[in-house]
């Protein structure tokens, strides 16, 4: 991508008549263009310092619905090299057979860095041109944010947790300014049945929160079911 600047010379002589040591000095790397008029000469300065090439691109959906194999193939197919941040927590069997599982369903090639709270400083470290990140999931890595929630008074949201309010802060202020290539997997929650418990509830709105923050920094916003990927936002 070009940036465009244009400056009037409006003195005589003029521009093709100077002498070395009157013209005008430009930095290195820049064109110049030549445009002449009556009495001035029009000089288009052309920057050509290329701009890091960055997209964010979020991918919604509920359980089994596609959604990170949908991730999975898009990364693939940008070609780049590949990281997949994870967010998943081994707590119980049942959590280390589906994170088996995942790992599995990945290329070799890929990595995969575990990183269940420190989102952006981990986004912020491993981003860089040329390289893909996927995070899988923001939701997982939101639940695990939300520790010390059921001791929050009724009707208090997630705010009056420190941890959560500077991760998700952080999280929002770095994936503008990151290089390369990052999708992430969020589930939508919110189409369900309204959750039975005060924890449930606070969990259902601040994902809805947390999606729709990230939908308006995102590039590309893609809702998957039944496997099937439907495009909500195209940038």
């Amino acid at each position: 991508m070009h940036r465009r600047a244009s400056l009037a010379l409006t003195e005589e002589p003029m521009a093709s008549a100077m002498g070395d040591e009157d013209a005008p000095k430009w930095p290195p790397g820049r064109r110049l263009a030549p445009k002449q008029h009556r009495r001035c000469a029009q000089w288009t300065i052309w920057d050509h310092a290329p701009r890091p090439f960055m997209s964010i691109e979020l991918i919604l959906g509920g359980a089994r619905s596609g959604k990170s194999r949908h991730a999975e193939t898009r990364a693939q197919a940008s070609g780049a090299a590949v990281t997949v941040i994870a967010t998943a927590q081994a707590l119980d069997e049942e959590m280390a057979a589906r994170i088996r599982r995942h790992q599995c369903d990945r290329p070799a090639a890929w990595r995969t860095v575990e990183t269940p709270r420190a989102l952006a400083a981990t986004l912020s470290r491993e981003a860089a041109p040329g390289r893909c990140l996927v995070v899988d999931c923001l939701t997982l890595w939101l639940a695990n944010l939300l520790d010390g929630a059921e001791a929050l008074p009724p009707g208090a949201d997630a705010s009056a947790l420190p941890r959560f309010t500077e991760e998700r802060d952080a999280l929002l202020a770095t994936l503008p300014q990151l290089p390369g290539r990052v999708i992430l997997v969020a589930n939508e929650v919110g189409l369900g049945l309204v959750p039975e418990t005060p924890l449930g509830r606070l969990f259902r709105d601040e994902a809805g929160r947390l999606n729709q923050q990230v939908a308006q920094l995102a590039h590309t916003v893609t809702f998957v079911a039944a496997g099937l990927p439907l495009v909500l936002k195209q940038g």
